[in-house]
């Protein structure tokens, strides 16, 4: 059996669109799954809608955003991740995002890698962009040459190359399971028996990172980690967060400096504080050059100056 959760904040449409696709794809498999929402707090009527629409779903409808750990958390410790004595449990669940659309069997092709796949523990499916055009969904784990090229994209060759973190898609396109360092966390699926021995989400990510860090526990545990190409999943990405581009901005910096911190050396945080910090002052010049230019509004240099303090100081905690 499949637990399903979705978190959800202020994408009610697009969330409305994902779980008719994810009930979809369970009846059309016949693969038995639970299908859980947890609203943070949206304002437009998502939690409402849930309930009128999906009955048969469950929701924990949350009076403040928790954020992306910690609404995932609920879900797993109601399903009774770490409860003593005998409890009825899924064998795999599924984290998504609900700006997604499964597509087909995409849950039940996840389902059997993770199943049958000797000792995995966590599996990904191949995203797509709406057009149906292929979308980068496994990673290698973060290092400084991505770190430099966050900031510096010096050609589109890199950006989407190993260097950039990326695995070729030539290995999608083979249509078999390959092992991958971390999912996105837009659609993560993990076994049940695996998720008992590295435990819950670390609630200290609001936002961003929190699958990479989960993946990296997965893997010091010894769990293998795996894309399963012939899952296809369209993922209309950045739905929830682009409402606060400027704050999730800082967010996901915030996150990533608490993964370093967290997994790498002294001398690796050292090395990615000074290019976050190049990269601030280099996106600074270009942004003023663009204002005296007439091609961008001062407020986005105000901004920028702005994220760069406040960057600079939590890389320093």
């Amino acid at each position: 059996m499949l637990a399903v959760i979705i978190v959800s904040y202020n994408t009610v449409g697009l969330l409305r669109n994902c779980l008719t696709s994810v009930l979809a794809s369970l009846a059309g498999s016949g693969l038995p799954g639970d299908v859980w929402v947890v609203d943070n707090a949206s304002a437009d009527g998502s939690a409402a809608m849930v309930r009128n629409e999906f009955p048969g779903v469950h929701l924990i409808a949350n009076n403040c955003n928790a954020g992306f750990a910690a609404a995932n958390n609920q879900v797993l410790r109601a399903l009774g991740v770490g409860a003593e004595g005998e409890t009825t449990t899924p064998d795999a669940v599924l984290l998504l995002n609900p700006d997604t659309a499964v597509r087909d069997d995409a849950l039940a092709q996840m389902f059997e890698a993770l199943m049958t796949g000797g000792h995995v523990g966590v599996a990904g499916a191949s995203l797509l962009y709406q057009d149906g055009s292929f979308q980068h969904g496994a990673f290698h784990f973060p290092d400084l040459c991505q770190v430099f090229l966050d900031f510096f994209p010096i050609n589109h060759r890199l950006t989407d190359s190993r260097l950039n973190g990326r695995y070729a898609k030539s290995l999608y396109d083979k249509g078999i399971p390959f092992a991958i360092d971390h999912p996105l966390g837009a659609a993560l699926m993990v076994r049940w028996d695996a998720l008992e021995t590295v435990g819950l989400m670390d609630e200290r990510f609001f936002i961003y990172c929190e699958e990479i860090d989960w993946c990296m526990r997965f893997k010091r545990k010894g769990w293998q980690i795996r894309c399963v190409p012939r899952a296809q999943i369209v993922h209309y990405a950045g739905q929830s967060t682009r409402q606060f581009r400027d704050k999730m901005f800082i967010a996901l910096w915030k996150s990533r400096f608490l993964l370093f911190e967290k997994h790498y050396s002294p001398g690796f945080r050292r090395a990615a504080r000074i290019l976050v910090s190049l990269g601030m002052r280099y996106k600074i010049r270009s942004a003023r050059t663009a204002v005296l230019r007439g091609e961008a509004p001062e407020d986005e240099l105000r901004r920028l100056e702005a994220a760069r303090d406040q960057i600079m100081e939590i890389s320093r905690l």
